[in-house]
């Protein structure tokens, strides 16, 4: 017998414990704290991720990545104008209740708590952004190509931009949380998309 049979989804314990570590961090957020969370025995855990909350937290960014990155990609592939549909995405920043915005963006997060350490979560948030970039990319492009865009500016510079907008924006969020304050500035960054 290879120890006793997961009483819970792992998904959904994932997803629970991703919360607390976005609002803790990795270091902040104890062992305890994360059993709580989950509604798990420390038996069941170490069952489950025997890399203990390292392996937990590995599995947190890679879920939360697939999981945000599907919902995009799906949300693109069903709209009528993928521009709008990005700056959708920036305005719901803006438009974010004060308890997210004050979380700020958790891959950026990541990179931030562990950029001195050779950790690999660092490299998976990372991933991440690049792949967000990677989609910025694809629409700008498609976007120049069809017309909608009268923007001459490349691309990639472009994508690029906007990541960093992005990146900045998870940092400005937890300055000012309140809905709307970032709301006027949002649009004034979304104006290279024109």
């Amino acid at each position: 017998m290879s120890g006793r049979p997961k009483i819970f989804e792992e998904e959904v314990v994932i997803a629970k414990a991703a919360e607390l570590f976005w609002r803790k961090g990795f270091e902040a957020a104890s062992t305890e704290e994360l059993l709580a969370a989950m509604g798990i025995g420390k038996g069941s855990f170490y069952l489950a991720f025997k890399g203990g909350k390292s392996e937990l937290f590995e599995k947190v960014i890679e879920g939360v990545s697939r999981k945000e990155l599907h919902l995009l990609n799906h949300t693109l592939a069903t709209s009528q104008n993928k521009v709008e549909t990005l700056k959708d995405l920036f305005r719901s920043i803006g438009l974010a209740p004060k308890e997210r915005n004050q979380k700020g963006c958790f891959f950026g997060q990541t990179i931030a708590e562990f950029s001195s350490t050779d950790l690999p979560f660092t490299d998976l948030a990372a991933r991440h952004l690049l792949q967000l970039e990677k989609i910025f990319y694809e629409v700008i492009s498609e976007a120049q190509q069809d017309g909608m865009l009268s923007t001459k500016e490349a691309p990639a510079l472009l994508a690029a931009h906007l990541i960093t907008i992005w990146n900045g924006l998870g940092i400005s969020r937890r300055i000012a949380p309140q809905p709307n304050s970032l709301s006027t500035l949002i649009e004034m960054q979304l104006k290279v998309l024109q």
